[in-house]
C-alpha cells in the first residue's frame, strides 16, 4: 500500500515533467530562430531592404498552419523570379518552423482528449512509429499532403525537436527546388494564378465536401 501511495504521489510530477521540457525546448528553438533571423537580416541587404520578403515570411504561417487553407508553392515560384532561390528557401523555412512548432503544441492539447484514444492506438500510428523520421523526410520533400503527419507526430509522442529537424531537412531543399524552377523558367503570371486556384480548390475540396454533407443531413425531408 505504501508503494502504491508513493507512485500515486509521484505520477502527477512525472506527467508535468514532459510538458515543461517541451515548453522549454520550444522556447529555446524559438529564441534560436529569432536570433538567426536577426543575424541574416542584418547581414543581407536584399532581405533587409525588401518589404515583399517580409510579406512572404508572414504568408508562410497561414500556408502551413494546421490544415492549410492556402497553397505556398505558387507564391514560392513567384518570388523565385525576383530573388535568389536560397533566400526564398530560407525565408519560407523560417516561417514554416515556428508555424509547425505551434501546430505541434496545439495538436498536443487536442489529441490528449479521450475522444482520440482509438486513433492513438490505431495501426496507422503504429506504422508511423516504425520509421517516423524517414516518413517525415519523404512527406516533407515530396508533394504528398503533409498535414496528416502533423497529427501523427503528436499521436506517436514524437519529440518536437526531431519533428522540426525533419521539417527543416525536408522542406528547405523542397522550397529551394520550387524557387529555382520559378527563377529558371520565368513562369507567366496567369499560369501562376491558375496553379494557385487549382491548388486552393484541391486543398479545400475535402472541407467543402464535409460541409455540404452536413448541410444535407440537417435538411429536413420534404413532406
Amino acid at each position: 500500500m505504501k508503494n502504491n501511495n508513493t507512485s500515486a504521489i509521484l505520477s502527477p510530477e512525472k506527467s508535468n515533467e514532459t510538458p515543461s521540457k517541451i515548453r522549454t525546448l520550444l522556447f529555446i528553438l524559438e529564441v534560436c530562430l529569432v536570433i538567426s533571423l536577426l543575424v541574416i537580416w542584418f547581414s543581407s541587404d536584399s532581405i533587409r531592404n525588401s518589404k515583399y520578403l517580409w510579406g512572404f515570411l508572414f504568408y508562410s504561417f497561414p500556408s502551413n498552419f494546421l490544415i492549410a487553407i492556402v497553397p505556398h508553392e505558387p507564391i514560392i515560384l513567384y518570388f523565385g523570379e525576383f530573388y535568389s532561390p536560397l533566400i526564398v528557401a530560407f525565408v519560407a523555412v523560417a516561417g514554416t518552423l515556428p508555424t509547425e512548432a505551434i501546430n505541434y503544441t496545439v495538436f498536443r492539447y487536442v489529441t490528449d482528449l479521450r475522444a482520440f484514444k482509438r486513433i492513438r492506438q490505431s495501426k496507422v500510428v503504429e506504422l508511423f512509429k516504425k520509421k517516423p523520421f524517414i516518413a517525415l523526410l519523404i512527406a516533407g520533400f515530396t508533394p504528398l499532403p503533409f498535414y496528416p503527419f502533423r497529427f501523427l507526430v503528436v499521436f506517436a509522442h514524437y519529440p518536437i525537436w526531431k519533428y522540426l529537424l525533419a521539417v527543416f531537412l525536408s522542406r528547405t531543399p523542397r522550397y529551394f527546388i520550387i524557387a529555382y524552377v520559378g527563377y529558371a523558367f520565368n513562369i507567366p503570371y496567369y499560369l501562376l494564378i491558375a496553379i494557385f486556384i487549382v491548388l486552393l480548390l484541391a486543398v479545400n475540396a475535402p472541407v467543402v465536401v464535409i460541409l455540404i454533407r452536413k448541410k444535407k443531413k440537417k435538411k429536413p425531408d420534404a413532406v
